[in-house]
């Protein structure tokens, strides 16, 4: 959506000409790429927002009924607030430029320059908040707890980075405890003579390993939670790493041996690629879609959307639009997504999987 204020300067001829077909090729820009989506439409859960910001509450849930004899009253049960978090909205701005001379040059329609300006100027908003969404997902590991230049928080409500094997559950409750999202071992393969080697079958047996870990994530009570993994985020920059995870979650059959066995992964996943995800080692990201939408996980908050101004510069004559926006982005759980690190070697903030 772009909310589209028109200049209040309509006397200009040249402005006429590039007014109108600049506001229509920016629309349309906008209506295509919405359509096509994104990073933060495949990963994050999108909602409006009024307020200055959205805050985030957990609590748990009210345990089982208890058999009761008769007459007797029922056991009381109460929910108890946990941790909270707080997501800002923050501006975003950004402008360009058509010089006096080139709408005066304009005769025979939108001048080649302005034109892919205005187109330009639409998907540099859609690539801000898919590179944000992106961003906030690769660097949301320790000791990473804020995106620099932007601050927006990267922790969740518990205080600790989105990826961690120290996160709480059971805040202001009587039973606690801590769990991990964050993971390293043999994800990938194992070494063999001296040599890493990176197999299918290695891969499909992990991902049931993994697939358990979302499933017992422990809510506030201490009890799994019970959902199915059925998104994996993978790098852009490792085709190996790629083709193993599309090999498994792609292939009828099971991976790696002869007996013609069914594939129980085939079908039950969605692969999103981060492009700009580039890690020199082997890793992954597992997530519950359900669990990500019921539990608040990643949250982007549109608070105001792409709104464009205009107006003409009384000392250079030249056109100016200028774009603004406000938005919010966040963690407000951890429950519904993990990190998991091939490696033999201890990986810092992670826990062993193996």
């Amino acid at each position: 959506m772009i909310i589209y204020s028109k200049s209040n300067d309509t006397n200009n001829a040249a402005i006429g000409k590039l007014e109108t077909p600049i506001k229509m090729i920016i629309e349309h820009e906008s209506d295509l790429l919405t359509k096509k989506g994104g990073i933060c439409d495949a990963l994050f859960n999108v909602e409006k927002s009024n307020r200055f910001g959205e805050t985030i509450v957990s609590g748990n849930e009210f345990n089982i009924f208890k058999a009761a004899d008769e007459g007797e009253a029922a056991e009381q049960d109460t929910v108890t607030e946990g941790y909270s978090k707080f997501i800002e909205h923050i501006q975003f701005m950004k402008e360009f430029v058509i010089s006096a001379e080139m709408m005066e040059d304009a005769n025979y329609g939108i001048a080649a320059d302005a034109k892919h300006r205005a187109e330009n100027f639409a998907r540099a908003y859609y690539k801000t908040i898919n590179k944000i969404c992106e961003s906030a997902l690769i660097n949301a590991t320790a000791p990473f707890t804020s995106f620099a230049g932007t601050g927006i928080s990267l922790s969740t409500g518990d205080g600790k980075p989105l990826f961690s094997s120290e996160h709480l559950w059971g805040v202001n409750t009587e039973n606690s405890g801590t769990q991990s999202n964050y993971f390293w071992g043999d994800i990938f393969g194992k070494s063999a003579n001296g040599t890493r080697v990176y197999s299918t079958d290695v891969f499909e047996e992990s991902l049931y390993n993994l697939m358990g870990k979302i499933r017992g994530m422990k809510d506030e009570n201490g009890d799994p939670l019970g959902y199915t993994a059925d998104t994996i985020v993978i790098p852009g920059n490792n085709p190996k790493l790629e083709s193993i995870v599309k090999k498994v979650c792609g292939s009828a059959g099971s991976l790696g041996n002869g007996y013609n066995d069914i594939n129980l992964h085939y079908g039950n996943w969605n692969i999103v690629v981060l492009p700009s995800w580039n890690p020199s080692d082997m890793r992954i990201m597992v997530m519950s879609s359900e669990a990500n939408k019921n539990l608040c996980g990643n949250m982007f908050f549109n608070r105001v959307p792409l709104t464009v101004t205009n107006w003409v510069d009384n000392h250079t004559g030249n056109y100016i639009w200028n774009g603004r926006c406000r938005f919010g982005i966040g963690f407000g759980n951890y429950k519904h997504i993990l990190l998991a690190v091939d490696s033999e070697n201890t990986v810092s903030g992670a826990e062993s999987i193996n």
